[in-house]
């Protein structure tokens, strides 16, 4: 009795209509990575371009590693007119979403094969301007809700993991479809792509700015640091100096104060680890599915639209794991899922392009997905610092995206150059990627357990106040 009534309570959290923003906008954080993810992916390879290139052309995706070396400017810098009119965290959200389906018709003008350059240019801007809102949304479910309420987080982080896989696999099941269509070309399809992310800046526009005290504790750090730098002869410079200390050195030194220098590190490495072994896989596998021989409405259907379901009902399950055993176990169980998941596209690879090894790699692979993301979003987001949320949250995921970027861009060579287009041996390999994270995960247990729980006592001492 105890238990439905306290999973009566957990699932009233859902009512709360500031968690249906966090999934509108987790679907615009999901929808960017079908423009230069799955869908380039597809036509570079409709265009005739070797596996290689068409990984290598995933370097583009750099930009969600190196984000936090602007997030700082998110938490500080007010955009003109746009930040009077909708508020510091929608400001840069909804600059991020019109620059993104701009890009997008731009490339419906784009003619692949002879303008290869131009094309990856574009896909550049698409990556660095939703890498960039994607710092300003990640800040805005953070801030959203106060520490009182953080035994919501990890519904806000369900929330967010099914409106990123609703907007990378259910919307991105769209041109998948319209790719089979008589008549139909890429170019059309990213007009289409572009006016889907028009329609998301639309949700911006409608959303509420969240209350945040984050003003005045950074106006109160400037005032510390200006005091120190009192000898100095000019006050412009001295107000200068400040606003960058606060800006780019307090963030850092918050973030190591608050866990110690090897803790943060532990923290900075496992962070880094996790996915790397699912990141070579989700480069490759619109690839490895064409050449096996799955058709576009195939991969609409199983990869797209089946992964998408699975992974929003896995949500809310890993959600419930996550609320009332612990987001450490939630990430246990989800790097051991990793790697089975993995090891059942070698399955696949070995016995051919048959349905019902595709679509019982897509359950376990959605699953996969949707427990480690709620965990990871989970665990990343109650290691920040709220007068700094937008700088901690991108400095921590960006490392989680570092190896689904910049390393798995090596994947396509990989496959070619070292094991000969096997991609059984292929698969085995990305699946023996997540060991190392979990012997880590492991070893680092007891600060994570003391981190959760003094997240949660913070909470439990501002509602007593």
């Amino acid at each position: 009795m105890l238990i439905s009534s306290s999973l009566r309570d957990y699932a009233s959290y859902y009512r709360d209509k500031r968690l249906l923003t966090v999934f509108a906008f987790g679907v615009s954080q999901g929808f960017p990575w079908v423009l230069i993810g799955s869908v380039m992916s597809a036509w570079l390879k409709d265009e005739g371009l070797s596996r290689s290139m068409i990984g290598l052309f995933g370097i583009v995706f750099s930009a969600y590693t190196i984000n936090f070396l602007w997030s700082p400017l998110l938490d500080r810098v007010r955009l003109p007119l746009l930040t009077q009119w909708l508020g510091q965290r929608r400001s840069w959200i909804a600059a991020g979403q019109l620059i993104v389906a701009l890009s997008a018709l731009a490339l419906s003008q784009v003619d692949l094969k002879a303008d290869l350059y131009q094309a990856a240019l574009l896909c550049f801007i698409i990556a660095l301007s939703a890498a960039t809102h994607d710092i300003a949304i990640d800040a805005y479910r953070i801030d959203i809700l106060p520490p009182e309420e953080s035994e919501k987080s990890t519904a806000a982080a369900a929330m967010a993991t099914s409106g990123w896989w609703s907007g990378y696999a259910l919307l991105g099941a769209i041109p998948f479809f319209a790719a089979d269509l008589p008549g139909i070309s890429w170019p059309e399809i990213y007009a289409l792509l572009a006016l889907i992310m028009l329609m998301l800046f639309g949700i911006t526009l409608a959303a509420r700015e969240p209350v945040s005290h984050r003003e005045h504790t950074q106006q109160q750090l400037q005032a510390q640091y200006q005091s120190k730098l009192a000898g100095l002869e000019h006050s412009r410079l001295q107000r200068m100096l400040a606003w960058l200390a606060v800006t780019l050195v307090e963030p850092f030194r918050s973030f190591f104060n608050r866990n110690g220098v090897k803790a943060a590190l532990a923290l900075l490495a496992f962070i880094f680890l996790f996915k790397i072994g699912e990141a070579f896989l989700a480069r490759m596998s619109i690839v490895f599915y064409k050449e096996i021989g799955f058709s576009n409405s195939q991969i609409a259907q199983y990869s797209k639209l089946g992964t998408g379901l699975i992974t929003i009902i896995f949500a809310f399950l890993g959600s419930i794991f996550n609320h009332k055993y612990g987001i450490v176990k939630g990430l246990f169980i989800s790097g051991v899922a990793m790697a089975a998941s993995n090891l059942m596209f070698s399955w696949i690879a070995v016995a051919g392009p048959k349905e019902h090894l595709y679509a019982l790699a897509i359950v376990i692979d959605g699953f996969t997905q949707a427990w480690s993301l709620v965990a990871m979003v989970s665990f990343i987001s109650m290691l920040c610092d709220r007068a700094f949320s937008a700088t901690h949250y991108a400095l921590l995921a960006s490392l989680g995206s570092l190896g689904r970027t910049v390393l798995s861009s090596y994947s396509g060579v990989v496959i070619d150059d070292w094991l000969g287009g096997n991609w059984a041996v292929f698969f085995a390999l990305t699946a023996l990627m997540v060991l190392p994270s979990l012997i880590f995960l492991y070893a680092i247990r007891h600060k994570l357990y003391e981190i959760e729980q003094n997240y949660h006592n913070q909470g439990k001492s501002q509602q007593e106040k």
